[in-house]
């Protein structure tokens, strides 16, 4: 980077819980692929289509068990609520149909607050769950991640340079900070190092961004857009780990500037 090159004000924030909360678990031991967990959307999907196969059938069974009891306070409850599961199936079914469509198709059949940042952030929580119980946790909220990015970048919404945000984590190593930090300094973007929680929130809060362009690995980056993506719009790049997590993470420069380049105005130049 040339010696003159514009660079972005860092602004350090004390983070409100431990770093690594989500990697409690940690053993110490080399994450898998080298702390890479890039995975095709489809898994997303397979878990997704999963998640909700689950959740409808511990409906079902959770009603049939008090079918007895509901109908002898009124007989004609179980069967409305049975009529009730059913128009939440099928209304699921739709929607998660709409969702493949607008992904695969290229052309968004919902609105945002129906789709990427509404119905779908705690489609991607509750998948993340799921996915858990198979081992294929981190690899799952990145395929999460991606569709919903991919379905957000569609939006092609423009803001002012002091209307973006960029927010990123403690544990970038040097060289992807000072690529973020010359990034950001080429489109005069602010750039905060907070984490998920009432910290971060309080930043967006006070800073009142119109867009935010967030780092973090998968596992914070799924809790974060479910905090913060249904209030106003987000794109969340993910980390690579090779070091374990919380230490010396990368990040992909390259699109990190694209999303920043269609964010900003060009008209606010």
């Amino acid at each position: 980077m040339p010696a003159d090159a514009p660079r972005a004000q860092l602004i350090h924030i004390e983070t409100d819980r431990r770093l690594g909360h989500e990697w409690d678990e940690w053993d110490g031991k080399p994450l898998a692929g080298n702390g890479d967990f890039s995975a095709p959307p489809g898994l997303f999907f397979q878990f997704g289509a999963l998640t909700l196969v689950v959740g409808l059938g511990a409906a079902a069974l959770l009603l049939f068990l008090l079918a007895p009891r509901l109908e002898a306070l009124l007989p004609s409850l179980p069967a409305l609520l049975w009529g009730a599961l059913a128009v939440v199936s099928g209304a699921s079914t739709l929607w998660f149909a709409l969702l493949l469509l607008s992904f695969y198709g290229g052309v968004l059949l919902l609105p945002g607050r129906l789709l990427e940042r509404g119905p779908y952030l705690h489609l991607m929580s509750f998948t993340s769950y799921v996915a858990r119980g198979f081992g294929s946790r981190d690899w799952a909220e990145h395929a999460a991640i991606d569709v919903y990015n991919a379905l957000a970048e569609r939006r092609r919404r423009m803001v002012g340079k002091g209307e973006l945000l960029v927010l990123i984590p403690r544990c970038l190593s040097k060289q992807a900070l000072d690529g973020v930090l010359a990034i950001a300094g080429r489109y005069e973007v602010p750039v905060f190092v907070a984490t998920r929680g009432q910290l971060a929130r309080r930043v967006i809060r006070e800073r009142r961004p119109r867009a935010v362009v967030a780092v973090a690995c998968e596992r914070d980056m799924t809790t974060g857009l479910r905090d913060v993506a249904g209030k106003l719009p987000v794109l969340g790049l993910t980390m690579r780990l090779p070091n374990g997590p919380c230490r010396d993470a990368m990040v992909d420069l390259d699109v990190m500037e694209r999303w920043v380049r269609s964010w900003v105005s060009q008209s606010a130049s």
